[in-house]
């Protein structure tokens, strides 16, 4: 699958987790010469709190793009070290 904005490719990798609809990808896969810091923070009630990161492609800018959990609650596990995608990130194929 692939993790698509602003015509680039973002992330990339055969190896998914879906959870609640959310294709996770591997953080290594995401090409982070396309993301930049957020200092945005939320928090899930079974997942614990969720990180996030901004998209800059092409001179635009995609606020609180990726989002991930660094120490993902136990009921969680299997999306640690994995990132994911708001709306507007096109998940294909």
């Amino acid at each position: 699958m692939k993790a698509i904005w602003n015509g680039v490719v973002v992330a990339e990798s055969d190896d998914i987790v879906t959870v609640e609809g959310n294709h996770y990808f591997p953080a290594s896969s995401l090409k982070r010469e396309y993301t930049t810091f957020s200092n945005h923070r939320s928090s899930c009630i079974w997942k614990g709190q969720t990180h996030f990161l901004s998209l800059f492609v092409n001179g635009e800018m995609k606020p609180d793009a990726i989002w991930f959990y660094p120490e993902p609650s136990d009921s969680a596990a299997e999306i640690k070290d994995r990132v994911a995608f708001q709306s507007g990130v096109d998940i294909v194929d």
